[in-house]
């Protein structure tokens, strides 16, 4: 007797026709043809099942504050920064635990219940750290959010910005963030880097830090952290997110780059969505993409995984929630177009992406935990494609959410009068 059986699933591997047996809040049987009753039938109809998105790199605390207190006419990341900071005096705990829980019922529509949100602790109120860990105790049923101490104004250059990460620390704030670019001089930026992985090895704390996020090909404190993490003995627990300076960097240097960030274990988090809005803006033409090394990163061994970072906030005008559409903005970017790229644009925005978040027991085998998302798609390149439907959410064996599924009604002499685009149009190939 199982508590849910999902019926003729297609599975992200390429197997197909599976019944996944859940019980006990885990998967406990993955088969073709379970011979078994269980509390409730779903049958995926051969669509694609998938562990829950993940997405390791965002900030709730400021999204869907996008107008407040004004638009960002220029679009770049300094002004978005300098628009934040306008804003930042007027935040209520109130209006950010709303917007936050706004986002989340949104972010489980989507599939996605693994978000690791940077908490900006410059303004010494820690208005922001207060309502996120409020959030993250709401939420804790059905979403894993971790948080990153972010000194969003520089972690020196803030006036109480030292203090107030530790504070934010000692709140319960879960991973040591950093801004190096962002501080006032290199070798500044260098020193937050070495105080920021003194104090996480000190801690016991993952570290995650907004590193070298700008068009210098100058820009070396990804190399920095490298090596701190390789000081202090945080291989695998370390995550260098955006990147972008790599894009511009020259290619002998990043020959020697990309080996010192495998031997430290760094995992890599590019933000499509984000990097080709916001890079390349002092560019005429030719312009750079600004979006990191994904495919060097990924051939050298390194853990890649996307984060979406915003959704209609300051930085960014877009954004729905849907990892799909980080993977298919990627995809795109990068130049991953064929079959077994996109199979890996799409494991880092599941598996790949869970590894960075540390989370045990998450994936689609037996003994994992009873999580996983129907989409409307017969596999994995085709979801990447269409940014389908999530026909069915399921977290802990219990059916969280429900969409139906896209349908075209057509009215033409002598054509179909149904199309489903997640089935209808799979290719062959």
């Amino acid at each position: 007797m199982f508590d849910l059986i999902v019926r003729n699933a297609n599975l992200p591997d390429g197997r197909q026709g599976f019944d996944i047996g859940l019980t006990g809040g885990h998967i406990a049987a993955i088969e073709k043809h379970l011979d078994a009753v269980a509390g409730e039938d779903i049958d995926a109809t051969g669509r694609l099942v998938s562990p829950p998105f993940c997405d390791p790199h965002f900030h709730m605390d400021a999204t869907l504050s996008l107008g407040m207190p004004r638009m960002n006419v220029s679009g770049t990341l300094l002004e978005g920064i300098a628009l934040w900071g306008e804003l930042r005096p007027q935040l209520t705990r109130e209006a950010l635990v709303d917007r936050a829980l706004r986002y989340c019922d949104l972010a489980v529509s989507q599939g996605l219940l693994f978000i690791r949100s940077h908490v900006d602790t410059s303004d010494p109120r820690l208005v922001t750290a207060e309502a996120l860990i409020e959030v993250r105790e709401r939420v804790a049923p059905y979403i894993t959010l971790q948080l990153v101490a972010f000194p969003q104004d520089g972690y020196y250059r803030a006036a109480e910005g030292v203090r107030s990460l530790e504070r934010a620390l000692d709140m319960g704030i879960d991973i040591v963030g950093g801004i190096p670019h962002f501080e006032r001089t290199m070798d500044e930026g260098r020193l937050s880097l070495e105080a920021l992985c003194r104090l996480a090895a000190e801690r016991g704390l993952p570290v995650d830090i907004h590193c070298d996020e700008t068009d210098d090909p100058m820009s070396r404190h990804i190399e920095t952290l490298a090596a701190e993490t390789i000081r202090h003995g945080l291989q695998g627990r370390v995550a260098g997110s955006h990147l972008t300076s790599m894009h511009s960097m020259d290619n002998y240097y990043v020959s020697k780059l990309i080996p010192l960030m495998a031997e430290a274990e760094i995992n890599v988090i590019p933000n499509p969505l984000i990097n080709i809005m916001l890079q390349g803006r002092h560019d005429t033409y030719p312009k750079r993409r600004g979006l990191t090394r994904v495919r060097e990163l990924m051939a050298a061994g390194l853990n890649v995984s996307f984060g979406q970072d915003c959704t209609m906030d300051p930085w960014y005008s877009m954004g729905s929630a849907d990892m799909l559409e980080v993977g298919h903005m990627a995809i795109h970017v990068a130049q991953m177009g064929g079959i077994e790229d996109k199979k890996q644009i799409f494991d880092a925005l599941t598996v790949n992406s869970a590894r960075t978040m540390g989370l045990e027991g998450y994936g689609l085998e037996v003994g994992c935990k009873a999580d996983l998302v129907i989409l409307q798609a017969a596999d994995v390149i085709e979801a990447l494609r269409l940014k389908p439907t999530r026909l069915c959410v399921v977290k802990g064996g219990k059916v969280i959410s429900r969409s139906a599924p896209r349908i075209g009604e057509l009215f033409l002499a002598g054509r179909p009068a149904r199309i489903d685009p997640g089935l209808d149009y799979v290719p062959k190939v």
